[in-house]
């Protein structure tokens, strides 16, 4: 389980529940961005692309002159997280081409829209809607930091041949993964296990290496789950 804490435990947990043993170690850590600015003026709406961004929206000073204007998530998990404060939310069908879609279809020419997001994003929603005469302002207000090395555990583990899978979420978790394992020596193990993606974006950093790797039919857990066994 590679994806950022408190997430990789809470899936590790559902894991062990259906049966399947899990190994954690997170390839990177999320850190909040407290200096951070809101950009000035006023916004038509706000849309997020992450849970992690979510969740820290609801620890912001800024939430309150934001609570009212509708919000669209990019899926459900994201809208779950959001604050409550949020009473007109929007969900996209879990990718950032779906919430392209939701957003050109609501939204009018014109509009304002604030992208709260992280250092790094795998959709530019900006360039999605630019065509659209919809203009967009980004509120970073976290970073991911990349682990340094694979956990001890994990390096036992790979080496004996008892990871059979691995759940990746996001293209940076996965290419961070590939870059660690393949500084510890450990790239042609990896090759023996199962790497089940989120989407073609996030499985291309790993079948770059050789790795053997396989899509979600949809890109949720439950759509990761649905993979194990087949």
């Amino acid at each position: 389980m590679t994806r950022p804490q408190p997430d990789a435990q809470a899936t590790a947990a559902r894991l062990r529940e259906a049966g399947h043993g899990a190994v954690v170690d997170p390839m990177l850590t999320v850190e909040p961005l407290p200096e951070a600015l809101l950009p000035a003026g006023a916004f038509d709406a706000v849309t997020l692309t992450s849970v992690n961004g979510a969740r820290l929206l609801g620890a912001r000073p800024e939430l309150p002159a934001l609570a009212g204007l509708p919000l669209y998530a990019v899926g459900r998990r994201t809208a779950a997280a959001a604050p409550a404060a949020f009473t007109e939310v929007h969900v996209a069908g879990g990718d950032g081409a779906a919430l392209g879609v939701l957003l050109r279809e609501r939204l009018p020419a014109g509009a304002r829209l604030l992208y709260i997001a992280g250092e790094e994003r795998a959709v530019d929603i900006g360039a999605v809607l630019a065509d659209a005469g919809i203009s967009t302002e980004l509120f970073v207000i976290y970073r991911t930091v990349p682990a340094e090395a694979l956990a001890p555990a994990t390096v036992e583990a790979v080496r004996a041949g008892r990871i059979d899978a691995a759940f990746h979420f996001s293209p940076r978790t996965a290419a961070t993964l590939a870059g660690r394992a393949e500084a510890a020596g450990l790239a042609t193990h990896f090759r023996h296990v199962e790497h089940l993606c989120f989407s073609a974006n996030v499985a291309k950093p790993l079948a770059a290496m050789g790795w053997p790797t396989r899509i979600a039919r949809e890109p949720t857990e439950d759509g990761l789950f649905d993979l194990i066994g087949r």
